[in-house]
């Protein structure tokens, strides 16, 4: 591809992260039946450590506008930019038809005395504890992961692996959303795969 394909597919893929979290922020303002919230041992003894909100926010999207460089043309890039909407398509029905939400008390134990801490406070102003089933920042980053493999190796599904360990610590999330994340990024990989 020619320098100036590469610049129009980080404008497009700029506006596909903005327009996705549209669908994200409509799902949470307006769920179609009660969200449920759970109460997990386990869940409630993963320790609290804001720092993993600099994971949680500043390696995701790095990492996802890496792809825009090992699209080796257009329709590479039109096919994994449609596997993300697959994948939107498939977490939006999650998110409608079973609504999970952390419990209010896993918000109130930021203090807000550090920056990381302040950080993720203003991420969780636009960030409700809704929409956590199945952890979204997981599964894209398992499909982004799945794209990259080619190139990266095994070392791409550290990304992955970092962004579900942020999702826990920063407690955004339950742990049995991080593996139905990881199962629907890798659905909307296989449909990738096969319009390959």
């Amino acid at each position: 591809m020619k320098p100036q394909d590469y610049v129009i597919n980080l404008i497009l893929s700029v506006i596909l992260i903005v327009g996705t979290y549209q669908f994200y922020f409509l799902t949470q303002r307006r769920p179609l039946f009660k969200t449920r919230v759970y109460q997990s041992k386990i869940d409630e003894a993963m320790p609290f450590w804001p720092s993993w909100a600099w994971i949680y926010s500043f390696l995701y999207y790095p990492a996802i506008l890496y792809l825009n460089w090992i699209a080796g043309d257009a329709r590479q890039f039109s096919l994994m930019a449609f596997s993300f909407i697959v994948l939107l398509l498939m977490q939006m029905a999650c998110f409608y038809l079973y609504p999970v939400a952390t419990p209010e008390h896993w918000r109130s134990i930021n203090t807000g005395n550090r920056l990381c801490e302040r950080f993720l406070r203003f991420v969780q102003k636009f960030d409700a504890p809704s929409n956590c089933f199945p952890s979204m920042h997981v599964s894209v980053a398992t499909l982004t992961a799945l794209h990259a493999v080619h190139t990266l190796g095994p070392v791409a599904f550290v990304f992955p692996l970092l962004i579900g360990l942020s999702c826990i610590f920063t407690k955004q999330h339950y742990l049995i959303d991080l593996p139905f994340g990881a199962g629907l990024g890798w659905l909307a990989f296989q449909a990738y795969t096969l319009l390959v």
